[in-house]
């Protein structure tokens, strides 16, 4: 009738143990990553932003050449906006099923998968004359690119509670790297028989003037596709080890769910509860920040001075929006795992997101400085302050996929989990540019609050969001 009370050394299984390490992070030395692997899993990360971007120094161009508006100029922008959203809304309403489908039939051949579509799709894009298709080929490398929850998955699985920090610190500079390569691929690469006349002579190339930067951005598709075929390793287990589960209860009376003992695939529907929900509720919240801010910067540094801007040509845009790229990639690498470690994943996303208020704050601010004095030292000097809270604010991505990682109730829930994360972030990133763009063009034109109404919705916004972080539970881990 009773029993020995448990001693400290017994282990105590319970839903996370499917992901993490049973509370032995203090413990032990961190596992060294398998750098191999990740290596190929932050190759294909790149694949995303470098198709996403390429296409955005040549769009608006593009669209005026193909006589959509029908001469009209101020029709451009609208054109061009939609066929940039249209990657992230056909995103949306395919990740959550990819995601789900590699629960079942492994991460690789997702993965494969969706890299050889965007390949094909990326130079069908290249070689469209015409409105519908260039929304065709935008639409399918949307569609069939599921990757990124995947990967995030990869990730979870190839990293454990030594090392996480680590892993998910390599995510957000691979992304902001191939966010620097893309829009580079696109803009000298356009047009190569009038910049490589000798190079790229023939008629072929006149017909097709973006089609250069639409093949390079597929052959790279194509080196991650080998690079995958041939050297990365499936995670997802394919047996599951029922037995080894039920005998670790033997004479436990735990309240565990079924499914997490089994480590199968969940319901949906058993997704939408709060431990879930927290995680992917802030991780929307920040995604919509993220890509306002984005969305802003070009438009807020072409727009003259005195409509609220300041004025800088393309080529300023250019450097100053890639310094960011490389700024962020050097500091992420070298001081994100340290203040996790120290601090926490929590805590650390506290910080980082509440960088979103002071970031908004200084579009008006060095707006105001421009009109008084011109771009002088104190412009500059507010520019990289900016540049350096965006850092900060990158690194809540780091921060809440290690949340929304512990949040799967098994192993086997991991890509349905994060592919419900992404859908969300993709929703607000298809809407959020045109969003934005629009609220500062109204609030211009119409001098709400002097033209800066916009980072007043901006900044009440990041206020809300900081509210809802504080929902998040004290640790990475799940609970016991």
């Amino acid at each position: 009738m009773s029993s020995a009370a448990p001693s400290d050394s017994d282990i105590v299984v319970n839903e996370r143990t499917a992901l993490l390490d049973a509370g032995q992070q203090g413990q032990k030395k961190a596992t060294p990553l398998p750098k191999l692997q990740i290596a190929i899993l932050l190759l294909a990360l790149l694949v995303e932003p470098i198709a996403a971007q390429s296409i955005y120094p040549y769009i608006n161009q593009l669209v005026s050449e193909l006589d959509i508006t029908g001469g009209d100029e101020r029709k451009v922008g609208y054109y061009a906006g939609l066929i940039e959203s249209l990657f992230f809304a056909t995103q949306a309403l395919t990740i959550l099923q990819w995601s789900r489908t590699s629960d079942r039939v492994g991460r690789k051949p997702v993965l494969l998968l969706g890299i050889f579509g965007l390949s094909l799709s990326m130079l069908c894009f290249g070689l469209s004359r015409t409105l519908s298709g260039l929304i065709l080929s935008r639409c399918i490398t949307g569609a069939l690119n599921g990757n990124i929850g995947v990967m995030k998955s990869m990730m979870g699985e190839l990293t454990d509670s030594t090392n996480m920090a680590q892993g998910f610190a390599l995510m957000p500079i691979a992304w902001s790297l191939g966010a620097t390569i893309g829009p580079m691929i696109g803009g000298v690469l356009e047009s190569p028989q009038q910049h490589f006349p000798n190079i790229f002579p023939g008629v072929f190339w006149t017909e097709f003037p973006y089609f250069l930067p639409s093949a390079v951005a597929a052959g790279f598709a194509v080196t991650c596709f080998l690079a995958i075929l041939f050297f990365l390793k499936e995670t997802l287990p394919r047996q599951q080890t029922l037995e080894k589960s039920t005998s670790a209860l033997d004479g436990e009376a735990l309240n565990i769910p079924e499914n997490a003992i089994e480590d199968s695939p969940v319901s949906i529907r058993s997704l939408f509860v709060p431990s879930v929900l927290i995680p992917i509720a802030n991780y929307g919240c920040i995604a919509t920040l993220e890509i306002a801010m984005y969305a802003l910067q070009p438009l807020f540094y072409s727009t003259p001075i005195e409509l609220g801007g300041l004025g800088f040509d393309p080529v300023t845009i250019g450097l100053w929006m890639g310094a960011f790229g490389i700024v962020n990639g050097v500091l992420q690498t070298m001081i994100f795992a340290p203040l996790v470690n120290k601090f926490g994943p929590k805590t650390v996303f506290r910080f980082c997101e509440a960088s979103f208020i002071p970031i908004f704050a200084l579009f008006p601010i060095t707006n105001i400085v421009a009109r008084q004095y011109g771009i002088n030292w104190l412009v500059w000097f507010l520019l990289t302050c900016s540049l350096l809270l965006g850092v900060f604010m990158d690194m809540t991505f780091g921060c809440i996929l290690m949340f929304i990682t512990a949040a799967a109730p098994n192993k086997r829930s991991l890509g349905a989990t994060n592919g419900l994360a992404q859908m969300t972030a993709s929703i607000v990133r298809a809407i959020g540019p045109a969003t934005s763009t629009s609220l500062f063009a109204y609030s211009v034109q119409h001098k709400l609050m002097g033209g800066y109404a916009v980072y007043a919705v901006l900044v009440t916004m990041s206020v809300f969001a900081a509210r809802i972080a504080s929902r998040l539970p004290g640790s990475s881990e799940k609970k016991a």
